[in-house]
């Protein structure tokens, strides 16, 4: 919702440098651009987003870019941020749970990436209780990522989402 933009942003920006901070202009262009955007409230208050871009749109990422080059089909999960104060009480989980029901049918697989360097252990282990698997990784300037896919069934018409 428009009205949330700027309280995301600011949570997707103090949540570096598990995600990359963002420019309101780029913050726009992904919210408009997404496939799947929620917004996650536990009383009221922003506790998390979840944003997902669909294969064959024109994005920046190099990250996006790597899935690009060896899969035709995807939803690409951007970034998933919970606040520090609803972290462990299923914020992250229920969001994943609506990205792959929103998912499945649509798209043969869920692509992403967790931080390898800098490290994110907890999030190398989440990804890994919710069925995604590694599939390679991906160095960069100040970094490294491992490059995740979850596979899901997908009807017989492809998603034009």
């Amino acid at each position: 919702m428009p009205s949330d933009q700027p309280a995301v942003l600011a949570l997707n920006n103090a949540s570096t440098p598990h995600v990359n901070a963002l420019a309101e202009d780029q913050f726009a262009w992904l919210a408009t651009h997404a496939d799947f955007y929620r917004v996650a409230e536990v009383h009221g208050v922003l506790s998390g987003f979840a944003m997902a871009i669909r294969h064959g749109t024109a994005y920046w990422s190099g990250n996006y870019a790597w899935f690009a080059e060896r899969y035709d089909a995807f939803l690409y999960l951007d970034r998933i941020v919970v606040a520090a104060d609803a972290r462990r009480v299923g914020v992250g989980r229920t969001l994943y749970a609506d990205l792959v029901r929103c998912a499945t049918g649509h798209w043969p697989r869920i692509t992403l990436e967790v931080n390898v360097e800098p490290p994110n252990p907890g999030s190398l282990a989440f990804h890994d209780r919710l069925g995604f698997r590694c599939v390679g990784t991906r160095r960069y300037a100040d970094g490294e990522v491992a490059m995740f896919e979850r596979t899901l069934s997908v009807s017989s018409t492809p998603s034009t989402r």
